[in-house]
């Protein structure tokens, strides 16, 4: 099976591709870096010809109010150019909650290429990941001052970015959902603990303190970014990751 990863030079989409290419399918990446741009159309009929699968990994350059453009844009001409292809499955990646956090600007831009690829033509997949383990310390990052790294205790459950990237490929790979598919890492800890653990694994000298105000994941309210009931659960730890 012939498919194309538009995004397949990124963290997720690199291991896409190795992946698919090794389970025996013909796994093409693409992105700016090979001449396709999803904004100005440039490429993206070429990348898309004859492609069975495409999956989509792209990513708006901003998380503000910007964002919502581009994933209008970017579908449209991505949407355009498949059906004009004949491609028979479109598989995004996108965030367990998502609709839940309507606050976040990137958050809205994310649902509306979700109803996007669900009001086109092509049959599709939404996977929904929860939040990466590899963006855990730029999440602390943002409220770091001095050594205090100010936090609230807002439920995430981390997965390690190869199990994303397993997860995507296998339903590339697969028959079209027509739905959506959560994905999860294996266990659920407040923002402040998974600081506490980050710090504690390199030795780090910063603390950790309580902040309900501070950060993007502040506006979050309840679990709503936990995977749920129905979430597949991947088999990496975040403490084992960390090590």
């Amino acid at each position: 099976m012939k498919i194309a990863v538009i995004g397949g030079t990124g963290l997720i989409g690199s291991r896409v591709v190795e992946y698919l290419n090794s389970a025996g399918h013909q796994a093409v990446p693409h992105s700016l870096s090979t001449g396709v741009d999803l904004l100005s159309g440039k490429g993206v009929e070429e990348a898309v010809a004859d492609a069975d699968v495409v999956v989509n990994l792209t990513n708006s350059p901003t998380f503000d109010d910007a964002s919502p453009a581009f994933f209008q844009t970017s579908m449209d001409n991505l949407i355009g150019a498949s059906e004009k292809a004949g491609v028979g499955h479109m598989v995004i990646l996108s965030i367990v909650g998502v609709d839940e956090v309507p606050e976040l600007d990137y958050y809205r831009a994310k649902v509306l290429q979700e109803d996007i690829l669900k009001a086109g033509p092509i049959p599709y997949s939404i996977v929904r990941a929860t939040q990466f383990m590899e963006f855990m310390e730029a999440t602390m990052s943002w409220t770091t001052e001095g050594e205090t790294v100010r936090l609230p205790s807002t439920p995430l459950q981390p997965i390690a970015a190869a199990d994303v990237s397993r997860a995507v490929a296998e339903v590339a790979a697969g028959a079209p959902l027509n739905g959506v598919r959560n994905i999860a890492g294996p266990d659920v800890y407040p923002l402040d603990e998974i600081g506490r653990i980050t710090i504690a694994a390199k030795g780090d000298g910063r603390s950790v303190v309580v902040d309900d105000t501070a950060g993007m994941f502040a506006v979050v309210r309840g679990d709503v970014l936990t995977g749920g009931g129905d979430a597949r659960i991947a088999p990496t730890h975040y403490r084992d990751w960390l090590s």
